[in-house]
């Protein structure tokens, strides 16, 4: 079964975004030539669940080859009907039965890139196996948080812990199912 990974950024203080989808606050740890695993992760997938709104900020910040590179599917969480573009599938369907499904297709892993309301559906459901979450040395006190209530407790096991010359802090933890801390390959840094 392939498992569903969380590869975000937050402040210390639990904030994806600042009000208004403001992401200006990533900028405090942009560093030449350092991409904090992220080249490393997306080898290791081969689908994306994105929601709409962080698709379209991508979109018009990146550009479109940031998601849809023709190697890999990127299914876009939305409520309007759009023409899909190459492999990019503009999905108004159930969310979690979607999940559902594609962790038992064949294939590499899946890629959660947010925003909040698609990751906290999908925690709802305990559908997040993997979470690596970068913590930027700022408090924003206020935006968009990345963990919401209303769902159950959930309990990860910590399989490292890195930092960075920038401050960034990389924490990455995986669903505890119930597996011993030796059997995980990974050793801890810290």
């Amino acid at each position: 079964m392939r498992k569903i990974s969380l590869f975000i950024a937050m402040s210390l203080d639990g904030y994806i975004a600042k009000p208004n989808d403001d992401l200006s606050f990533l900028k405090l740890v942009e560093k030449e030539g350092e991409d904090y695993g992220y080249s490393k992760f997306t080898e290791t997938i081969d689908t994306l669940i994105v929601g709409r709104k962080t698709y379209d900020y991508v979109l018009k910040n990146i550009g479109s080859c940031h998601y849809d590179n023709g190697q890999r599917d990127v299914y876009v969480i939305t409520r309007t009907e759009r023409p899909n573009t190459g492999r990019t599938i503009f999905y108004t369907g159930d969310l979690i039965e979607l999940a559902k499904r594609l962790k038992f297709e064949n294939g590499k892993n899946i890629y959660c890139d947010g925003g909040a309301e698609v990751i906290n559906e999908l925690l709802k459901h305990n559908l997040i196996d993997e979470f690596i979450i970068s913590v930027v040395p700022v408090l924003l006190g206020n935006g968009t948080r990345l963990f919401k209530g209303g769902r159950l407790e959930q309990t990860l096991k910590l399989v490292a812990t890195n930092t960075f010359e920038t401050g960034l802090t990389q924490l990455h933890y995986l669903k505890d199912n119930g597996v011993s801390l030796t059997a995980v390959s990974s050793p801890i840094k810290l």
